[in-house]
């Protein structure tokens, strides 16, 4: 990773891709695309002579309802039809290219099954993709304001151990060779912690007896504290917190990715409290 990446600084585009696209999830899409259509026997290539190759229903399809073009102007040789296609994916914008694949993956599901969504959702949780497939549709798995929310908690300089904790954890939660879901949670839990202990004043407390005393000076209200401390779950220990989830083996992207952006809201908020 790039020294940008692991201080943060690019990490939120490579993390939630909810207005952009990178190369690398593109080619991800169009290589889905290929294991579906491009490849399938006789879609460029007539499997016996006489036979027509698939790829000309597809283009029909694809210039009528899709492009809105005249049928007359698409190209008479089949490789040819796939490279117009390409360049015109590669070439898009990035919502461009999303409308591109709900129209391509709603073709292929009709004709071949619904599978090509299970890999198209693989695809776009391995890049870090913003999007689902639900219901044949993409739908944004982040919102505008959790985007804010984080690159306000990374551009604030003023608690540098705090955004240390937030900086690892989106460093761990997008390393697309080997993510470290797990030490993601702990480090996004560490970065709320941190925070408390600074508005409480009380440098060695537990984060329990750090939100309990923030509420004792009127900057939380007690049942919030509670709340919080009951949603992530917190036991004290020696050596530090622990979260009851980190000891679950099937931790998976989705807790990483909430409680990253749950913590970063949680400790702008905190913030407020200064």
């Amino acid at each position: 990773m790039s020294f940008s990446e692991r201080k943060g600084f690019k990490a939120v585009p490579t993390v939630i891709q909810a207005d952009a696209i990178s190369d690398e999830l593109l080619a991800a899409i169009w290589n889905t695309f290929d294991k579906h259509l491009w490849s399938r026997s006789n879609f460029i290539t007539p499997i016996r002579y006489g036979a027509i190759p698939s790829i000309y229903p597809f283009s029909k399809a694809l210039w009528a309802d899709y492009f809105k073009r005249p049928v007359d102007t698409i190209p008479d040789y089949p490789p040819k039809i796939l490279a117009v296609v390409r360049e015109y994916v590669f070439q898009s914008v990035w919502y461009e290219v999303y409308d591109f694949t709900e129209f391509v993956a709603a073709y292929i599901a009709h004709l071949y099954g619904e599978s090509i969504y299970h890999d198209l959702n693989a695809v776009f949780e391995r890049e870090l993709g913003g999007y689902r497939f639900i219901e044949r549709k993409l739908i944004d798995i982040t919102s505008p304001q959790e985007i804010e929310a984080l690159k306000e908690a990374l551009q604030d300089t003023q608690f540098s151990g705090v955004n240390k904790h937030i900086e690892t954890a989106l460093t761990l939660y997008s390393n697309k060779e080997k993510p470290d879901y797990r030490n993601s949670m702990k480090e996004s839990i560490s970065a709320v912690e941190s925070m408390a202990k600074i508005i409480a004043g009380k440098p060695k407390a537990t984060l329990g007896d750090a939100l309990k005393e923030i509420a004792k000076q009127g900057k939380l209200h007690e049942s919030l504290s509670l709340g919080f401390i009951k949603l992530y779950g917190y036991t004290s220990e020696e050596g530090g917190i622990r979260h009851g989830m980190l000891d679950d083996p099937n931790v998976s992207a989705a807790d990483a990715k909430y409680f990253l952006l749950a913590c970063t809201s949680f400790v702008n908020y905190l913030k407020s409290k200064m």
